[in-house]
């Protein structure tokens, strides 16, 4: 199930959300899933980063070019594998796009020391138009407890569940998590558990 901002006026200028936490990311290669026209790719690539955008569509991928960006079609939702199997990005940005499925590659595929920044739709965002099927919205607290359940070791830098005014007025979700740096991983490759 997935919802992606197809419903809304596209967006030019980049989340304040993303805008606020991508100078934490570490020099390197970057993923923007579910780019849309590149708003949040072109903040990657004017920080210095390699970014890689990913999209469905065609026509968003190409108003997403430009210097420091490479475009990669893949429908993240047809069933296939994830396309980026052993891969490591020091940073991921998701906005306006909720597929529950990927959430496990997307935790797997931050390096060590990397940062992922998520935002999207949630519970109640119906009352102020599309997306309002509440499988396409992210349920109270559920961004806080995918974090939480690939360990303690994933440091979560900020969180917030409630109404914004802009873009437009919507119920949102929204984190920063950074995965830690030291070598302490269980088999599948997660951040062991501390007491």
């Amino acid at each position: 199930m997935a919802t992606t901002m197809a419903a809304h006026a596209p967006l030019a200028a980049p989340s304040p959300w993303v805008q606020r936490f991508a100078p934490l990311m570490p020099a390197g290669e970057v993923l923007d899933l579910a780019c849309g026209s590149g708003r949040h790719a072109r903040l990657l690539a004017a920080l210095g980063h390699p970014v890689l955008a990913v999209d469905r569509d065609p026509q968003a991928l190409a108003a997403c070019a430009a210097p420091g960006i490479r475009t990669e079609r893949h429908d993240l939702e047809d069933g296939a594998p994830w396309p980026y199997p052993g891969r490591e990005f020091v940073g991921i940005v998701v906005a306006n796009y909720l597929h529950r499925p990927l959430f496990d590659a997307l935790f797997r595929a931050l390096a060590p020391g990397g940062v992922l920044i998520y935002e999207t739709f949630a519970a109640g965002n119906g009352r102020f138009g599309k997306p309002s099927n509440p499988d396409f919205l992210l349920r109270p607290g559920e961004l806080l407890e995918l974090a939480g359940r690939f360990g303690s070791g994933m440091r979560i830098v900020a969180y917030e569940d409630g109404l914004v005014s802009q873009p437009k007025p919507a119920m949102v979700q929204r984190i920063c998590v950074v995965r830690p740096i030291s070598g302490a991983e269980d088999e599948q490759g997660w951040p062991l558990q501390r007491e």
